[in-house]
């Protein structure tokens, strides 16, 4: 077995293989940049080595600094994580030139894989299913129009070394093809340093379904099971599961085979994913392969028993597998739900700042259901720019679907989380959705089922009255503190409607009276200071994250985000009286929808603009972001220039009517 251990990466997953190489008794090592000195996963390891500048390019992307860690600390072996250089066949070259263990697949491998063009080129030969698609090289976005138009409408058109949906866009006209291969070719050469782009038919209605692979060195290859991560915003995945809700036996069986003959046929070893697209009539089509270990891999983990990064270290050391094909498991479901620091309000830009309140549900994986929280991040931690914005990978598994599903609810329902925006909301509203439930997914699914953007969840009038009844019994339980309370009417508002309840507690017990005589039980220990309230409302367990506010509560349950006031009847009364605060008009200025770099701007002023006209681009977290007008108008006046590093809501443009 390796002795040491250095991880060429940071976050979450440095601290997924630490854990586990930790147990396995392998020394650990760190390596960390500037904006990472105070890091979770520096703290974890045993040793840990500052390799440079916050910019990646300048510490986590420099190859010669994180050999001479592994030079500097003796570190025997190093495991890359994903993303970085991960996937990156120099860095693989380099460190076996340097004589240290890469834990991942062959240099050949990670060639021919690594390259769509190629992978492609080789899957058809190994008899893997492909899409049909041009894979030549493009000369410009002229070509790239052409081509699309010979393939056939809808396109996609994506980054040969892409990957985590960077350098990917989808074209349905010659417009949208010229500009999403700038965009890609651009997104690709700024995150890989490799701007070849390809063009393949884009499949309608299709499902992203993916199958796990590990390979030893002495030709033995397995696959485990399939992960579905249909669920995606910006070609970027954000709810997984494992196993699939759509396939048969019999195509699961030939996907996996067919990935185990690719795998062989470039001499792979270690953890690797090759991804499908399937269709709504099951067929299924090569997409690429990974050749790393998958961000969503612990569905599979849950599934199956087996520790992935074990696998890898154990094959890395030159172990043979210890496992056939027919002892890989599939027991039970499991769901990952990847929280962002984003904003699902404002069209989930991304979101910076300090983890003023970082208090995920407990891991548990004891009794089922399970769950388990991989993070690299603890409160006060920040959140910056310089690298993705995913907190952590939230996981649930019991026995069925629904029960991980309702797992899931539950878990979302108690993540305490603060400081910066994130997405949570959405996620639990994706969790209540009929038809995630049912298991009727595609790619486009939150496009569909999103079409206007996330604006929060309408509750159901029972949950509404449930809620009130625990806003009005915190009220009361906030009153026991400075007088002995007693049934004395209270009433609460949540937006337009109210709630009149006398209340009269017993311990937990809590027992609500409506004027018209109808009682309500309420079973809450919540006290003064806690910031989660686990509480029963006729019986009906509830988890809600309970903060107080002005007058009242704010309430944040199954998505919906609201504010409770807790009143006495005769003041309540007077409220609709009170005269409302009408938000300033902004709608003469773009404003910066997110922290970022102002990389190129459209227009200059007096120009006339129309709806949907493109006016600037803003480049965060390493993504494009195209700033569109929302109506006609003139441009009077420009207040910030390309290169300009923008605020949140910073004006960019003022415009005139016309």
């Amino acid at each position: 077995m390796i002795a040491s251990l250095l991880i060429a990466n940071r976050g979450e997953i440095a601290c997924r293989v630490i854990r586990t190489a930790q147990r396995l008794g392998i020394r650990t090592i760190a390596v960390y940049s500037d904006a990472d000195r105070h890091a979770v996963h520096v703290a974890m390891a045993d040793e840990a080595v500052h390799i440079g500048g916050a910019a990646a390019r300048d510490s986590y992307l420099s190859i010669e600094k994180i050999i001479a860690a592994c030079k500097q600390t003796g570190a025997e072996a190093v495991h890359p994580g994903y993303g970085f250089l991960s996937e990156n066949p120099a860095f693989a070259k380099a460190l076996e030139e340097a004589g240290i263990i890469f834990v991942g697949p062959p240099v050949k491998a990670i060639e021919a894989m690594g390259d769509k063009i190629t992978s492609k080129k080789l899957a058809a030969e190994a008899g893997v299913s492909t899409v049909p698609g041009h894979m030549g090289l493009i000369a410009d976005a002229d070509e790239a129009a052409r081509i699309s138009a010979m393939i056939g409408y809808p396109v996609m058109i994506k980054a040969s070394a892409g990957g985590g949906g960077k350098g990917m866009r989808i074209a349905w006209t010659d417009e949208e093809a010229r500009e999403g291969f700038d965009r890609s070719k651009s997104e690709a050469a700024s995150s890989f340093g490799d701007d070849r782009i390809f063009i393949e038919k884009f499949v309608t209605e299709p499902r992203h379904i993916e199958i796990q692979l590990i390979g030893d060195g002495q030709g033995n290859v397995l696959w485990l099971n399939e992960r579905e991560c249909s669920i995606q915003r910006r070609n970027q995945k954000v709810i997984e599961e494992a196993p699939s809700p759509f396939l048969d036996e019999a195509t699961r069986v030939a996907m996996g085979e067919q990935s185990v003959a690719l795998a062989k046929a470039v001499g792979y070893t270690s953890a690797g994913t090759v991804e499908f697209i399937v269709d709504k009539d099951r067929n299924f089509y090569f997409l690429e392969m990974n050749t790393r270990l998958q961000v969503e891999h612990p569905v599979t983990e849950l599934i199956t028993g087996l520790d992935l990064v074990e696998l890898m270290l154990r094959v890395a050391s030159g172990e043979q597998l210890p496992l056939t094909q027919a002892d890989v498991k599939r027991d039970g479901w499991a769901i990952e739900s990847r929280i962002y620091a984003e904003d699902p309000y404002r069209n989930f830009l991304p979101s910076t700042g300090r983890l003023t309140r970082y208090r995920p549900p407990a891991e548990n994986s004891v009794q089922a259901p399970f769950i388990r929280n991989d993070t690299g991040v603890q409160e006060g931690g920040e959140i910056s720019t310089f690298y993705d914005p995913m907190i952590a990978k939230l996981c649930t598994w019991a026995p069925t679907r629904i029960a991980a599903i309702e797992a899931m609810q539950d878990a979302l329902d108690e993540f305490e989380l603060e400081g910066v925006g994130n997405n949570i909301p959405f996620l639990s509203a994706v969790m209540a959705q009929e038809r995630f439930r049912e298991g009727r997914l595609t790619t486009g699914y939150i496009a569909e089922e999103f079409p206007n953007g996330f604006s929060g969840v309408e509750l159901g009038a029972e949950s509404l009255s449930h809620l009130a009844a625990l806003a009005c019994c915190s009220a009361f339980a906030l009153d026991q503190r400075l007088y002995p309370a007693t049934p004395e009417p209270r009433a609460v508002l949540i937006g337009d409607q109210r709630w009149d309840f006398s209340v009269r507690a017993d311990g937990i017990e809590y027992w609500l009276t409506a004027p018209d005589g109808k009682k309500l039980l309420v079973e809450s220990g919540w006290r003064p200071g806690m910031s989660l309230c686990i509480a029963r409302v006729d019986g009906e367990l509830h988890h809600v994250r309970l903060d107080r506010v002005t007058g009242g509560f704010r309430l944040r349950w199954r998505g919906a985000d609201l504010t409770a006031r807790v009143l006495l009847p005769h003041v309540a009364d007077l409220m609709p009286l009170m005269p409302v605060k009408v938000p300033p008009d902004l709608s003469k200025f773009l404003l910066c929808p997110m922290p970022g770099q102002l990389v190129r701007l459209d227009v200059a002023e007096g120009d006339i603009v129309e709806d949907g006209q493109p006016l600037a681009i803003v480049e965060a977290m390493k993504m494009e972001n195209v700033l569109k007008s929302d109506k006609r108008a003139r441009v009077s006046a420009i207040r910030a220039q390309p290169g300009t590093v923008l605020a949140v809501d910073e004006v960019i443009l003022e415009f005139e009517a016309i």
